[in-house]
């Protein structure tokens, strides 16, 4: 199976748009407030409506209320939910749509402990842990922290680009990358040659 690729951070739909079509499966919108790239559920649903079909639209949280996430899954039509803070498995499994479990890995981490506590998830998605920021960091972190055995896919993120997302690829082996900071100009601004420039990085990454 080829590597599934998610760019988050969306704020205009031209940027939805480049992405599809340079061969983004997945699309990220933020609907944590505090976040530079925070979209309303109305903008990304006008956004969403545009999209063509098979392509995933992810809703990103940091601890949020149930009736935030309900309204923003309402509005937006949201396909799957991504959750970054101290969410727990029965609250993350309420809603009627599966879910990806953020982890900021530091050393201390049992990622084992970790997906079989949250084996109601979809996947894993592996961030960069900084003090006080959720996610969006633009920093990697050490990949041969990854065990090999997870129960869960696996999606790396935490400062991925162009230039080091094949090496990313060859040595976590995961099922999709999620990209942000890595294709942008500024915060919730995409560039088209920074996206292309990393998908065929995710290309050479799979031929490795």
């Amino acid at each position: 199976m080829s590597v599934r690729v998610k760019v988050c951070g969306i704020t205009r739909v031209e940027d939805a748009l480049t992405a599809v079509r340079l061969g983004t499966h997945a699309i990220g919108f933020v609907f944590w407030t505090q976040s530079a790239r925070y979209i309303s559920p109305h903008v990304a649903q006008k956004i969403i409506t545009v999209l063509p079909p098979f392509v995933s639209v992810v809703g990103v949280y940091v601890d949020p209320d149930p009736k935030w996430v309900e309204e923003t899954c309402s509005v937006a039509s949201l396909s799957l939910l991504q959750f970054h803070g101290d969410e727990s498995p029965e609250f993350c499994s309420q809603f009627l749509l599966p879910y990806i479990k953020a982890v900021r890995i530091k050393t201390e981490v049992d990622l084992l402990q970790y997906a079989a506590r949250y084996s109601s998830a979809s996947a894993l998605l592996l961030d960069t842990y900084v003090e006080g920021v959720p996610g969006g960091t633009g920093h990697t972190f050490d990949w041969s922290l990854i065990p090999h055995n997870l129960s869960l896919p696996l999606i790396l993120s935490g400062g991925l680009h162009a230039e080091n997302v094949s090496t990313a690829i060859v040595k976590a082996k995961p099922w999709a990358v999620d990209v942000s900071s890595g294709v942008e100009v500024a915060k919730g601004i995409k560039d088209a040659d920074k996206i292309a420039a990393f998908m065929t990085g995710v290309r050479n990454g799979e031929s490795l």
